[in-house]
């Protein structure tokens, strides 16, 4: 699909703005325009672009289609990318890590907004990133719930750290007070995170399939739901676990660099914190992974690589029954424990 196309637009955005560099690659300099981050923002880019004798995608005959590209920062670019990806452009949102290694390998000097926009379209160029597509509303609403979720333990566990800190009486009381209301807004929040599963046929379906494998419980199928928002995106398990930043990192070079192996974590920190506890809790009831335990631990493996071994074993197999549509079936997944 990409093949064909020779137009690149790089976006560097921002809470306020974003920098939009235009890129030809039949033409030797790039066209810069800075935006405002909202929605008449984003028409005047439709119309820069189409002054540019650039085109929608849908509606070329003889030009060829424009291929967007923008860092996946939070929430701030969400809205811009729907909105390329519902006037028929090419969108990618990649991972701010590859943006920053190709400009290492381009010896980027210059750090601005304007310089940044033209190093992701120069990337967008040579790299041709996968396209993006939005998640269905259901599964952005749930994580959007779910994100609000950990949001409020945080902000909970914060303030009662503070009550550690012999304050005085009256803030006490306010700390207390707030601790109260987080404490009910937690609770709604996770009533309104299994009302909204519940009431939607696909995510039910999803849920009662991750609760049917030990160790995994409502919470953190709703949290692997949210982050795993379309299965058939990855080619596999090995990818879903490269994508949670959970593939083992091996340091070996040359006759003297014997490093030991470690979690990569370049990849979801959300994944990892959520399949921490319930890996620990399937270490002790999952055969899969108490058959997995055993055999390293008769290797000599430490108890942190068992753990990091078992959270991404756990993953695959929450993917495996995600994309079979099948309950977990210890008869079947047992082989799963002969791999590494």
């Amino acid at each position: 699909m990409f093949l064909g196309t020779n137009i690149f637009l790089g976006i560097d955005i921002s809470k306020a703005n974003f920098d939009a560099v235009l890129l030809d690659t039949a033409q030797a300099k790039p066209r810069h325009k800075v935006f405002p981050n909202t929605q008449a923002g984003f028409e005047r880019l439709q119309e820069w672009i189409n002054g540019q004798n650039v085109v929608n995608g849908q509606e070329w005959q003889d030009k060829q289609a424009l291929h967007a590209c923008l860092e996946a920062t939070g929430t701030y670019g969400n809205a811009l990318a729907q909105f390329l990806y519902e006037r028929g452009q090419t969108v990618s949102v990649v991972n701010p890590a590859r943006i920053k290694a190709f400009a290492q390998t381009q010896m980027a000097r210059a750090k601005t907004d304007k310089a940044d926009a033209t190093l992701i379209a120069r990337f967008c160029a040579l790299h041709r990133p996968e396209a993006w597509k939005p998640p269905a509303p259901e599964a952005s609403e749930l994580q959007a719930w779910v994100r609000r979720l950990e949001s409020l333990r945080e902000m909970r566990q914060m303030e009662k750290n503070r009550l550690l800190a012999g304050l005085v009486a009256s803030v006490e009381v306010s700390l207390q007070e707030h601790l109260a209301y987080l404490d009910a807004e937690i609770a709604k929040t996770e009533q309104r995170i299994k009302d909204h599963i519940s009431q939607t046929p696909n995510l039910k379906r999803q849920r009662d399939l991750l609760v049917s494998i030990p160790g995994i419980a409502d919470t953190t199928a709703a949290a692997l739901l949210a982050e795993i928002v379309d299965v058939s995106a990855f080619a596999g398990s090995r990818q879903v676990a490269a994508f949670a930043g959970l593939v083992p990192r091996i340091r070996h070079s040359g006759s003297s660099v014997r490093g030991r192996a470690c979690l990569s974590k370049v990849g979801s920190p959300r994944l990892r914190k959520a399949l921490f506890y319930p890996a620990m809790v399937a270490l002790r009831f999952n055969p899969v992974l108490m058959a997995l335990q055993v055999r390293l631990l008769a290797a000599g493996k430490n108890k942190k690589l068992i753990v990091g071994a078992a959270m991404r074993k756990l993953l695959q197999i929450a993917f495996g029954v995600l994309k079979s549509g099948r309950p977990f079936d210890a008869t079947i997944a047992m082989p799963l424990a002969a791999k590494a």
